[in-house]
């Protein structure tokens, strides 16, 4: 999420007249509920056709990345990249976790292998902008396909998207009605720490409702989880704040109307994932 995003963590109110988020608050919504509905649909059909959903979402976040990267003739290799994530996403899904690593692995050999001849110029700041990359977005997103693989994966998967959709909608409504104190004015100067209580509380009833609802687990575990993942998708949101602000862009696309591009919408996603997937590995057998 960006800095004015609609359902951002914590935005901060407005100057009197002004905009409450500096965005198109009802397309938000609408592009919201659209991604949500192919979500559901896809996991609750067949499950591969969700795991193409994935891929073509972040492999779109990929290419923002990379045109990025570019504005600041930092070269990373698109191509090699988009077919490291699509065997990220596939060998996590039908090889387990050994198989994610050995795809990883082989990514970033092979990014380093197709930079190294293309001189010694750059080649640190190419290099390791590249294997920045192959980690996030393309890594982490390799653990929707753990958090898929069980029976019950699809109900993990669900749980994991509500209670970061929970962040988002706990930190706009108490930022925007008691946000007073900055999170970090530097980075994300619309984030306040109201914002975050508003997260917090939001992530840990949902949290507790769909592990003991969808998984059968115990309502203090769901709490866990919930509680975990508010911190963890926040940062993930800063990070995101500070990357585009070193890069001098607003926004890392604009595909999707209301929300900026699809990284604006996979950071906190993103950042979320690992902890959930080794949370619920721990607590629901």
């Amino acid at each position: 999420m960006d800095d004015n995003d609609p359902v951002g963590t914590g935005d901060a109110p407005p100057a009197a007249g002004g905009s409450r988020t500096g965005r198109n608050l009802p397309a938000a919504i609408g592009v919201g509920a659209a991604l949500g509905a192919l979500v559901i649909g896809s996991l609750y059909t067949v499950k591969s056709l969700f795991l193409v959903v994935v891929m073509a979402t972040v492999g779109v976040g990929v290419h923002e990345l990379v045109k990025a990267f570019a504005s600041r003739q930092i070269r990373v290799p698109l191509v090699v990249l988009l077919a490291g994530l699509a065997a990220m996403l596939g060998g996590a899904y039908y090889g387990g976790p050994v198989s994610l690593v050995g795809a990883f692995a082989v990514t970033v050999m092979v990014l380093l292998g197709v930079r190294t001849f293309q001189g010694a110029d750059g080649f640190v700041r190419d290099a390791t902008a590249s294997v920045f990359v192959a980690v996030y977005p393309a890594l982490l997103a390799g653990f929707v396909a753990l958090l898929l693989r069980p029976e019950d994966g699809a109900g993990r998967v669900v749980t994991f998207v509500a209670i970061t959709v929970a962040s988002d909608i706990g930190g706009y409504v108490a930022g925007v009605l008691f946000g007073r104190h900055k999170m970090s004015p530097i980075i994300s100067p619309k984030k306040t720490w109201e914002g975050f209580a508003g997260s917090a509380l939001a992530c840990v009833v949902v949290g507790a409702w769909l592990v003991a609802w969808l998984l059968g687990g115990a309502l203090w575990q769901g709490a866990i989880l919930g509680a975990v993942m508010v911190v963890c998708a926040t940062i993930g949101d800063l990070i995101e704040s500070i990357i585009k602000r070193d890069l001098g862009i607003k926004d890392l696309g604009t595909l999707l109307p209301g929300h900026g591009g699809a990284m604006d919408r996979l950071d906190s996603l993103l950042f979320a994932l690992v902890p959930c997937w080794l949370l619920l590995s721990l607590f629901i057998h």
